[in-house]
């Protein structure tokens, strides 16, 4: 049960590079006047899944932890680093979503939504790799 957790997070993040390279298109559109393909529906369907994925699975470990462990936060840096990934999931969802139902010629609004969701899905690469230490002494127990 415990490898739940691990393995649906790094499926959404290995779908999050897909969603970053149709978001690529978009930029390139925008910022490079670059004639590319965007495929919007598709962006917002995988992203809004993404996101919605690592909420889930944020608190989907701090049930696990708690189940399991009888704890919370005792996971150091890795539970420390839910809290800086909490907001900027709520910012890549509301900004996406706010784009998505108010469709508009925008600059600012994109570039502030891509650069958020670029810094989240660096975070939550390095996260999965404080995520296997903690799965290597937890419960691999090496």
């Amino acid at each position: 049960m415990l490898i739940l957790h691990p393995l649906i997070q790094l499926l959404a993040t290995l779908v999050a590079f897909y969603v970053l390279l149709l978001g690529v298109g978009r930029f390139r559109r925008l910022h490079l006047q670059q004639k590319t393909a965007f495929n919007w529906q598709r962006h917002v369907r995988l992203g809004t899944v993404v996101l919605l994925v690592w909420l889930s699975g944020l608190f989907l470990g701090l049930l696990m932890v708690k189940l399991y462990w009888h704890g919370l936060l005792i996971t150091g840096d890795h539970a420390k680093r839910a809290f800086i990934i909490l907001p900027l999931i709520l910012v890549g969802l509301v900004s996406g979503w706010y784009m998505h139902k108010r469709k508009k010629k925008r600059i600012v609004l994109p570039l502030i939504h891509g650069s958020v969701n670029v810094i989240l899905l660096i975070i939550v690469t390095m996260h999965a790799f404080s995520g296997w230490q903690v799965y290597d002494a937890f419960i691999l127990g090496n």
